[in-house]
Parts: C-alpha cells; sequence; structure tokens
C-alpha cells in the first residue's frame, strides 16, 4: 500500500484519471511481472530504478525552476512570499518528538526484508557490505532532488499557472506536491520523464516487497508449520497464489489511505518497535528464546497502541507529559513514547529469555512445560536436522525433540555409507583375511 499509492497518485495527475484506477493498474502491472518473473524482476527494476531516478528526478528541477510563476527558492525559504518560509524551524516543545520520529525513520528502515532480500542475493560479504554503504550514499544523492521540488512548490505562484488557485497547501495536496510540479511547471516529455522515475523507484520496491513477503510465507509458515515435507513444486505454487493475495491485500489498502507518508511512517513505525528490538536480540544477545521474543513483542505493540495514532485517528490510552489535542481533538503526544516502546520490547525480550532459562534449568519448572522447545530441549525442532545428528557424538537421546527433515535425503541414505561398504568389499586384505 505504501508503494502503490505513490504511483496511482502521480499517474492520476499527470494523465488526468482516476486515482482510484491508476492504483488498481499499477499493482496489476507489478503483481503480475512479480508473479512472473520473481527474483529477475526485482534484479532488472532495481537497475531501470537507478537510471530513471537520476535522469529523470534530476532533469524535471532546471525546467521547475525556469518557469515564470517559481520565485527564487533562496528568497522563500526564510522569507514569506505565497505561504511561510520553506525552510522551516523546530519548536522547543518538539525536540523530543523529532528526535523520537528521527530515530524511529532511521533504525526502522534497518530490519526490512526487502534489504535484506538484496544482501541476501549477494555473491560475497564484502559485496553485500559495499552494495549497503553505496546505498546509503545513494539515498542522500536522490532526496535533494526531492527537497528541491519541494522547496519549487512552496515558491509558485500557483494562480500563474494552470493549476489555478487555491494552492496544493490549501486544497490538503501538498502530499502529491511532486506529480503536480511535474504536470504544471515542466513540459510534457520531462514530465514523462518524471514519472518514470516514481515508477522504477515504486515498481522496484513493490515487486520486492510482494516477494519477500509471499516467500517467508510460504518457507518460514506453510512449509515449517503445516507441510514440512512439501515439494519444492508445492512451496513455489504456493509462492505465486501469495504474490497475488498480498498484492491485492496492498491494493485495498492503499484504495483507503489518504497520504503516502502517514503509510510509509506507519509501517515503519511498526517495524521500529516490534521487529528491530527482535533482531538486536538475534543478533548480539546471546541466551535470548522465543519465550522472551513473545513477551517482547507484545509489551511493544501494547504500549504504542496505547499511545494512540493521529493518523488512524487513535486516541491514546495512555497520557504521556505534554501531550495536546489536535485539530480534530486527536491528543499527540510529544513524549518520545515511540522509543520507550521499542526499549520496553528489547529489555523485555532479554528479562524474559533469561527468566525462562533460569527457571527450566534450574528445575523449577518441569521440562514439560517447555511447550516451545526453547530451553530444555538442546536441540529444536527448527535448529536440529541430519548433519547435526551425524557429527554430534554427544546427544543424550531423551534430551532430543521431535526433528523435522530438512533435506530430501531419507534417513537410510543418511545413516548409510555406500562408499565405505563398497570399499570393504572391495579390500584386497580384508579377502585374504577371510579366506585364511
Amino acid at each position: 500500500a505504501v508503494l502503490f499509492f505513490p504511483i496511482g497518485a502521480t499517474i492520476s495527475v499527470i494523465i488526468d484519471i482516476n486515482v482510484n484506477i491508476s492504483v488498481i493498474i499499477s499493482a496489476l502491472i507489478a503483481t503480475m511481472y512479480t508473479l512472473v518473473g520473481g527474483l529477475y524482476s526485482v534484479a532488472y527494476t532495481d537497475v531501470v530504478q537507478l537510471f530513471c531516478i537520476f535522469l529523470g528526478l534530476w532533469i524535471s528541477v532546471p525546467f521547475a525552476m525556469s518557469h515564470p510563476a517559481v520565485t527564487d527558492i533562496g528568497l522563500t525559504a526564510v522569507q514569506e512570499v505565497y505561504q511561510a518560509p520553506w525552510l522551516g524551524s523546530i519548536n522547543s516543545l518538539d525536540i523530543y518528538t523529532w528526535l523520537d520520529n528521527f530515530i524511529l525513520l532511521t533504525l526502522g528502515g534497518i530490519p526490512w526484508q526487502a534489504y535484506f532480500q538484496r544482501v541476501l542475493s549477494s555473491s560475497s560479504a564484502t559485496y553485500a557490505q559495499v552494495l549497503s554503504f553505496l546505498a546509503a550514499f545513494g539515498c542522500l544523492v536522490m532526496a535533494f532532488p526531492a527537497v528541491l521540488i519541494g522547496a519549487i512548490g512552496a515558491s509558485t505562484a500557483w494562480n500563474k499557472t494552470e493549476y489555478g488557485v487555491p494552492d496544493p497547501m490549501t486544497k490538503k495536496e501538498a502530499d502529491m506536491i511532486l506529480p503536480i510540479v511535474l504536470q504544471y511547471l515542466c513540459p510534457v516529455y520531462i514530465s514523462f520523464f518524471g514519472l518514470g522515475a516514481v515508477s522504477a523507484a515504486v515498481m522496484s520496491s513493490a515487486d520486492s516487497s510482494i516477494l519477500s513477503a509471499s516467500s517467508m510465507f510460504a518457507r518460514n509458515i506453510y512449509q515449517l508449520s503445516f507441510r514440512q515435507n512439501a515439494s519444492d513444486r508445492e512451496i513455489v505454487w504456493v509462492m505465486r497464489i501469495t504474490v497475488f493475495l498480498f498484492g491485492a491485500s496492498a491494493t485495498a489498502m492503499a484504495l483507503l489511505a489518504s497520504s503516502v507518508y502517514g503509510l510509509w511512517y506507519l509501517s515503519s513505525d511498526l517495524v521500529y518497535i516490534i521487529i528491530f528490538p527482535q533482531l538486536l536480540c538475534v543478533l548480539f544477545i546471546k541466551g535470548t528464546n522465543t519465550y522472551g521474543a513473545i513477551a517482547g513483542y507484545l509489551f511493544g505493540l501494547v504500549l504504542r497502541i496505547t499511545g494512540g495514532e493521529p493518523y488512524l485517528y487513535l486516541q491514546p490510552l495512555i497520557y504521556y507529559p505534554g501531550c495536546y489535542p489536535d485539530e480534530n481533538n486527536i491528543y499527540i503526544q510529544r513524549f518520545p513514547f515511540k522509543t520507550l516502546a521499542m526499549l520496553t520490547s528489547f529489555f523485555s525480550n532479554i528479562i524474559v529469555s533469561y527468566l525462562a532459562k533460569y527457571l527450566f534449568e534450574s528445575g523449577t519448572l518441569p521440562p514439560k512445560l517447555d511447550f516451545l522447545d526453547a530451553v530444555v530441549a538442546r536441540y529444536s525442532r527448527e535448529h536440529m536436522d541430519k548433519a547435526t545428528l551425524v557429527k554430534s557424538d554427544n546427544i543424550v537421546l531423551n534430551e532430543l525433540a521431535p526433528v523435522n527433515p530438512r533435506h530430501s535425503l531419507s534417513l537410510s541414505s543418511t545413516f548409510t555409507n555406500k562408499e565405505a561398504f563398497n570399499y570393504v568389499d572391495s579390500s584386497p586384505e580384508l579377502s585374504n583375511t577371510e579366506d585364511n
């Protein structure tokens, strides 16, 4: 939904069609080529994305700046011409809110599956690291034309253009300022270049998001939880079906959305509070287990929901210091409660994990209560495979949890070394011994 809404809005402004129709068309295109192309569609659209964004957005900036209705953006940054200065300032009372949102948007983008999809598909760890750092630098470079286009929109006398009055801010269309600038301040051929930039950026992210969601469902939920012995062909068909289902769900959310920034912000919000602490514990905190992960998830989710959300018109249940009502009488939190929820989730994961570990290992709780096989079973269901069973020589049989096969080999072939038997049969020394 975060990805389909912006391209739908852009197409609707430039081609002058209904925004809902353009969202549906863009969603169908992204879903169909992801269904057919799979990971190849992700790779190829990434290449097209880089070229189109760099060329399309940077080309449109000079044309928009040179339009007669546009005032010098340096002047409008500090002086009120057509509206308040676009440079703006941060109210001292809102500093903690800005810091909270800054950390959220910075760290909330780390655990995104679309990012890990690209990292894990890299040919080497070094290449993955170089790709990550270059991507961070590339994001900064690509952000400049977007900032300039926003400044141009705030520096334009819209009554001197075909857009007319009132201005986009008054009509509450400021979130679509990019397609509006491309449509009314640039020549037609430049507008289509800019549309290509937005389309490439959105499509590249849309296919990777749909593909990653469907692959995680097929592998982590369908296969591991319901069909452990499912064939590769069956998993592929499950992925194809879920690609279509997730694409349809995202389209429905995009049709109900009212703001691109709101969707993106809310999705980063949930990832930051729920998934980011889990990622830290998995990578850096040895000893955390499933019980701690569940506790951290619940604590973080409860604190986030009780803090309220103006975008969803959700009133808070916990009123932190400094909260105030907005124009819709929805209370806005100035306290950095999102970071508080993230830290609560993080420490809850650690505390509950080590508490469960102590209670089970000390005998305070009987082993049968470890229903998730997270503490008592040394070789649990999700970690055990045949390679571990063959190579480990210190396994106590009564400690083993039920094992689901992960390879296509059968148990008989795992424990039978046919080459060794052939070697024994053909050994001349053994034959002489038997003859004697």
